[in-house]
C-alpha cells in the first residue's frame, strides 16, 4: 500500500508542479502581467530564488529519517510514503538543474527532467507489481535451483550492460527491474555514437542506426511533449 501511495503522490505532484510552473512562466511572458500576479509564485528568500527541488530534498530527507527512526505501521507508513512521493516528484522535476548545475528548466537540456520522471514512474510501477529478475528466496531451495537462479541473474545483468553499452541508458536502467524490457533493448540497434556502435558496427550499419535513432528521437520528443507539456 505504501508503494502505491508513493507512486500516486509522485505522479499527481509532478502533474500539478508542471501546471504551476507553466502558469508562472506564462504570466511572466505576458506583457501586461507579471509572474507574481497569480496565486502561486516563485519563492525568494534573501533575494535568492528557492527552486522547488529544495523543498523536495527536504521532504525526502524527513520521510527517510522518520522511517529509519520509527519504522511506523499503517497509516503512518503510508503518510511517509506520500511525503516521499511528493518530495521525489519535486526533486526529479528539476533533475536537469542539478545535473547541469544551472537553471536550464525551460531549455532543451531541461527536458532531461521529463526523462528522469518517466524512468522513476516506470521503476515505481515495477516495484508496485512486484516484478523481480531474481525471483523468490525460497527457504528450501536446492543447489540446482540456486545455480539456475544465479545463472539467470548473470544473464539478466549481461543484457542490461549491453543496453548501457549500446547507449540505451533508460532502457538499461528500467530493464533491471523489468527483465523483458532489458532483453528487448539489447537486441535492438545501438545508438550511433555509442561504444557498441563504434566498436562492432560497420559504416553501413552505423548509417542504419542513425536512421533508426532519428525515428527514436521523434518518438521521444512526442512523449516528452505529452508528459511535460509542449512549449
Amino acid at each position: 500500500m505504501a508503494t502505491l501511495v508513493a507512486l500516486i503522490t509522485f505522479i499527481v505532484t509532478y502533474a500539478i508542479t508542471r501546471r504551476v510552473t507553466r502558469s508562472i512562466k506564462a504570466r511572466g511572458e505576458n506583457p501586461t502581467g507579471s509572474a507574481e500576479s497569480g496565486p502561486v509564485n516563485d519563492i525568494y528568500i534573501g533575494g535568492v530564488h528557492i527552486h522547488h527541488q529544495v523543498w523536495g530534498i527536504l521532504m525526502v530527507l524527513v520521510a527517510a529519517l522518520l522511517e529509519f527512526r520509527f519504522q511506523p505501521g499503517a497509516p503512518w507508513r503510508e503518510v511517509l510514503a506520500g511525503l516521499f512521493g511528493i518530495g521525489a516528484a519535486l526533486v526529479l522535476d528539476e533533475f536537469a538543474l542539478w545535473l547541469h548545475l544551472e537553471d536550464v528548466y525551460w531549455s532543451e537540456e531541461g527536458r532531461k527532467s521529463i526523462d528522469a520522471v518517466m524512468i522513476a514512474a516506470v521503476v515505481g510501477l515495477a516495484m508496485l507489481i512486484g516484478t523481480s529478475p531474481i525471483g523468490e528466496n525460497e527457504p528450501h531451495s536446492t543447489l540446482l535451483g540456486g545455480t539456475v537462479v544465479a545463472l539467470g541473474i548473470l544473464i539478466h545483468l549481461l543484457y542490461s550492460v549491453i543496453c548501457l553499452l549500446k547507449g540505451k541508458i533508460a532502457t538499461g536502467l528500467i530493464g533491471l527491474p523489468v527483465p523483458l524490457l532489458g532483453f528487448f533493448g539489447s537486441m535492438r540497434l545501438a545508438h550511433p555514437e555509442s561504444y557498441w556502435a563504434r566498436r562492432f558496427y560497420s559504416p553501413v550499419k552505423v548509417e542504419k542506426a542513425r536512421g533508426r535513432y532519428r525515428k527514436y528521437v521523434d518518438r521521444r520528443e512526442r512523449m516528452r511533449d505529452l508528459v511535460g507539456g509542449r512549449e
